[in-house]
Formats: C-alpha cells, sequence, structure tokens
C-alpha cells in the first residue's frame, strides 16, 4: 500500500468517525454502538499511522518502503501519538 493510499484510509477513517459522532448526537445510533465502533476506527487508525511511519524510517534508511507491513492491532495501539 502506497503512502497516498494509506492517508486516503485515514481521510476516510476520520471522516466516519465524525459521521458515527454526528448521528450518536442526533439519537441515531447508541452510546454502546458508538463506543465499539470509535474504537474498532481508533485501532485501524493506529494500524495506518504505524505503517506510513514504518514506510518513512525506511525510506529515510535506504531501504523498500514497500516491504513494511501492517502490524497487529495490539501491537500499535499503545504507541504514543
Amino acid at each position: 500500500m502506497q503512502d497516498a493510499e494509506i492517508l486516503a484510509k485515514v481521510k476516510k477513517l476520520i471522516a466516519e468517525e465524525h459521521e458515527l459522532r454526528t448521528r450518536l448526537g442526533a439519537g441515531e445510533v447508541s452510546s454502546e454502538d458508538e463506543h465499539a465502533r470509535i474504537g474498532e476506527l481508533e485501532a485501524a487508525l493506529d494500524q495506518c499511522w504505524d505503517l506510513l511511519r514504518q514506510r518513512r524510517a525506511r525510506r529515510e534508511y535506504g531501504e523498500d518502503p514497500d516491504l513494511a507491513a501492517p502490524r497487529p492491532v495490539d501491537a500499535v495501539e499503545e504507541y504514543e501519538q
């Protein structure tokens, strides 16, 4: 996955998060459903940001950024942003 594709996915996930919060405010979704989905979105965002960092680090050190791979959620969710 190229940087532009990862960034497009980030934008899509953020847009979904905003839409979900709007729907919660309008009473269209329960807070339980909202919290569950927000957790999933945050995990996916963590993976995307980590993948971008991996790609940039590989590029910086003269390595192939295409060899970077998404890490499991439990490996990236505790990272400081």
